[in-house]
């Protein structure tokens, strides 16, 4: 009997150095949460050149710490880029984009030192270019300046975009040709 309870004793021992203690669940850490801004209107119509289209479901999101509303993940800008190459005689090599944020005196609102510049990357489209009637989109998620947030702050967004115009042609050539007898 002595030899049972030594060796349930050693199985014990083994079993809690293996699994270690069970522990109960630890001190919840604070609940974070989106806090989305309504951007009025949600889209606008975009035209630069021979590219039109439009900037839709713009929304600006920060993560907060409920209750204390602390900032655990700074402001951004969500939305999707249509474009379109309206030419009828030229493709388009899309570069990329910038966006600025225009306060009430037309000056542009300037991100906190620690973020990067809101720039718009077209890597997306499926082709380096867009040739005549083509269209394209892709989501753009861009820092947002907190002074932004303020009340009857921003004015307007500005969206620069660089691309590249090229001539595009379609010829036609006409081949003389004749099928010889099969042999």
């Amino acid at each position: 009997m002595l030899k049972w309870l030594g060796v349930t004793v050693l199985a014990t021992a083994v079993a809690v150095t293996t699994l270690g203690c069970a522990q109960g669940p630890s001190a919840s850490g604070a609940v974070v949460e989106d806090k989305t801004y309504a951007v009025t209107p949600a889209s606008v119509t975009v035209k630069a050149g021979i590219l039109t289209g439009d900037l839709r479901d713009m929304k600006v999101t920060e993560r907060v710490e409920k209750g204390s509303d602390r900032v655990v993940s700074p402001a951004k800008l969500t939305a999707t880029l249509k474009l379109k190459n309206t030419s009828a005689n030229q493709s388009v090599r899309l570069v990329g984009g910038k966006i600025l944020y225009i306060d009430a005196q037309g000056r542009p609102i300037k991100l906190e030192e620690s973020r990067t510049e809101p720039v718009v990357k077209l890597s997306a489209y499926n082709t380096e270019r867009l040739d005549p009637g083509q269209d394209a989109s892709q989501s753009v998620d861009v820092e947002f300046p907190a002074e932004a947030l303020k009340a009857k702050k921003l004015k307007e967004i500005r969206l620069e975009l660089a691309y590249i115009p090229s001539p595009y042609q379609e010829q036609t050539v006409n081949l003389t040709v004749s099928i010889g007898e099969g042999k």
